[in-house]
């Protein structure tokens, strides 16, 4: 199982959108029911942190509003944007079994552009296309009571609607029933810098 920043992935998502200062992120996170972030606020910072340690996001100014404290307001950097859209797109890609990952990637992904979208989404369906045979041939080869199957058993029933849904999705995306405006800028909608 592979382990996925969430807080981080959803911190530069965020941030792609306009430049924001944490306690603005943290705001919004609750405010839209993003519980998918665990721990906040603290995660929140201490992910903003080491994004910035690593140069995916930047200060760009430092303000206060009357008796609070001074907040610093961060930007994506180039950088991060890169590391943002290959995050995303291994989340959608790579079914894992906290399904909370595939609940991030989802709320998040109007990041991407379609196509993008569209070809992780299809990497995931290819993917479990290959874990319903697995199973199947797990479920045949094997000489056990059903009662030892049933996990099995389970996670196929799990891939398998899964992957029904995700066909609907693409075949949604595909007609245009599903709409996409692209990433969402929020310097595209009001013409000025963040």
């Amino acid at each position: 199982m592979t382990r996925w920043d969430v807080t981080g992935t959803t911190v530069l998502a965020l941030l792609a959108q306009r430049a924001r200062h944490p306690y603005e992120l943290h705001r919004f996170l609750i405010d839209t029911h993003k519980d998918f972030v665990p721990g906040l606020p603290r995660s929140l910072y201490h992910a903003v942190e080491r994004l910035a340690r690593g140069g995916l996001v930047e200060p760009v100014e430092s303000n206060r509003q009357g008796r609070a404290p001074e907040r610093t307001v961060y930007a994506i950097t180039a950088e991060g944007r890169q590391e943002l859209t290959h995050r995303l797109r291994r989340m959608l890609e790579r079914p894992d079994r906290d399904t909370t990952v595939m609940y991030a990637a989802l709320s998040l992904i109007g990041v991407l552009d379609a196509g993008e979208a569209e070809r992780s989404l299809r990497t995931r369906a290819a993917d479990l296309e290959g874990r319903i045979a697995a199973a199947d041939a797990s479920l045949a080869g094997l000489d056990l009571p059903r009662l030892l199957l049933l996990e099995t058993e389970y996670a196929r029933a799990l891939h398998t609607a899964e992957l029904a849904w995700l066909h609907e999705v693409l075949a949604d995306l595909r007609s245009g029933e599903l709409g996409w405006s692209g990433p969402v800028n929020e310097n595209d909608r009001t013409g000025r810098e963040p």
